[in-house]
């Protein structure tokens, strides 16, 4: 059984390529076959079409984040504009605001270029007040960017006008921005995937890797792997949540899961009822998170988070559904859209997103060691991979990068806390966050934003 509703109507697209089958020498090694992996090997190709890249994946293309997320290819990272300007300065801030709206653009437009048929459907984005609680939140938002100088092309919308967009119980307004799109992820992978082996790259599936070495005097970088060794002059690391389970990068990221639920397809009556008319992508203000997206054969999805950390920063097929979670998302979905009550799903999948310390992405590469990668997304890495795969391909072929302004460029997070610390800390704020969130939807008052979980999850 597929892993997600998008690998299994992506089935046309799919075909099984062959594991390693012994060592083999290349100019580049990829490990991991999804987004960040395969726009880095596009890119380094696209630069550089007489280098040998080789995408080394455990399971098949898109088995991870890539192939089971909620459709968002947004301007989206993990950290604010506001945060950002805190950490950093407000020209950094701005300058990186732009970068990921610039890359929305250009993920777009290579998407169109190599043919790649992801049903996209360009909609935006509404950031909905749902409640009393939320209310003040789109103009807060709006007022943000408006301090940063990043404001043009948001739009704030009262309750009449988000109501002629989408009808939402209890919605009392919304943030419009025009920086996202729907897309199939599946069907973008493996067509990802086909761009790179036409201009002349290899993949190959079913090849665990066990080990990354770096430069060590004569030694040139090297993957183990069980079917054999890849030496490379470059070895990039896109694997996300995994990244985790390398011995190397144990604490770089925190895997946290992130589940969803699919409708049936809604019949016209329905549709009319909500007046979901657009492509619009949909999420509200709560710590917990919520994302909702529409399917081109009329589906509604509706993801979030709620699921467990697991200890150890586990990672296993069967954390994929976890019934308590997935039974609130149906409910949250009919809180949402009345009318909806009663509708089928017909899906429930889920999958482990790479969270770092401090919320910030890592693009970097090492020369003198030969390794490099990115990873930590927050589970927004549709786009940001994009951006990423430009990076590393720059990093790699030319050695600078015009981004090297960035934030997430050169970045290393602090790892997070040993066991069983992690698995505290990681616990205490999925309750408090989603305490904090029922007790605001409940009480109509706004989360004060000083609580101890508030404070260490700012971003």
């Amino acid at each position: 059984m597929a892993v997600s509703f998008w690998l299994e109507e992506a089935a046309d697209l799919v075909r099984t390529r062959e594991p390693l089958d012994g060592s083999v020498d290349v100019d580049v090694a990829i490990v991991g076959g999804g987004f960040t992996g395969l726009w880095a090997a596009r890119e380094v190709l696209r630069r550089d079409p007489s280098r040998r890249v080789l995408i080394i994946e455990a399971e098949h293309i898109a088995f991870g984040a890539s192939g089971r997320n909620g459709a968002w290819l947004s301007a989206g990272l993990g950290v604010t504009g506001t945060e950002l300007a805190r950490r950093t300065s407000v020209a950094t801030a701005r300058r990186t605001v732009a970068a990921m709206r610039a890359t929305v653009d250009l993920a777009l437009a290579s998407i169109a270029a190599d043919g790649i048929d992801a049903h996209v459907r360009r909609g935006g984005v509404l950031r909905v007040a749902r409640g009393r609680h939320e209310a003040a939140a789109p103009l807060a938002g709006l007022e943000r960017a408006r301090a940063l100088g990043v404001a043009d092309g948001l739009e704030l919308l009262d309750a009449d006008a988000l109501a002629e967009r989408v009808r939402i119980a209890d919605a009392h307004g919304a943030l419009f921005d025009p920086w996202g799109a729907a897309v199939q992820p599946a069907r973008l992978a493996h067509g990802l995937a086909g761009a790179v082996e036409r201009l002349g790259g290899r993949i190959v599936e079913g090849t665990p890797v066990t080990r990354v070495h770096g430069r060590d005097g004569a030694r040139r970088p090297h993957v183990e792997t069980r079917r054999g060794t890849v030496t490379a002059e470059a070895v990039l690391l896109a694997t996300e949540a995994w990244t985790a389970h390398l011995p190397s990068h144990r604490g770089r990221v925190m895997p946290i899961y992130s589940l969803i639920v699919l409708t049936e397809p809604i019949d016209d009556a329905r549709w009319e009822a909500i007046g979901w008319r657009g492509d619009e992508l949909l999420s509200s203000h709560r710590y917990t998170v919520d994302y909702l997206s529409r399917t081109r054969d009329g589906r509604v999805l509706f993801g979030g988070r709620g699921a467990p950390y697991h200890f150890g920063s586990s990672i296993r097929p069967e954390f994929d559904h976890h019934g308590p979670t997935h039974a609130g998302l149906r409910a949250q979905l009919a809180d949402w859209f009345p009318p909806l009550e009663g509708v089928g799903f017909s899906h429930a999948w889920g999958g482990p997103l790479g969270m770092p310390r401090d919320w910030m992405p890592t693009f970097e590469f090492d020369p003198a060691t030969g390794l490099g990668g990115a990873h930590g997304y927050t589970g927004q890495g549709v786009a940001t991979a994009n951006l990423a795969g430009r990076v590393l391909a720059d990093l790699v072929v030319d050695g600078e990068t015009e981004w090297e302004d960035l934030p997430m460029v050169g970045h290393r997070a602090r790892r997070w806390e040993p066991e069983p610390l992690r698995w505290l800390a990681a616990r205490f704020l999925q309750v408090r966050l989603a305490a904090i969130d029922e007790r605001a939807a409940r009480t109509g008052r706004a989360p004060s934003g000083r609580s101890l979980a508030e404070r260490l999850v700012r971003h």
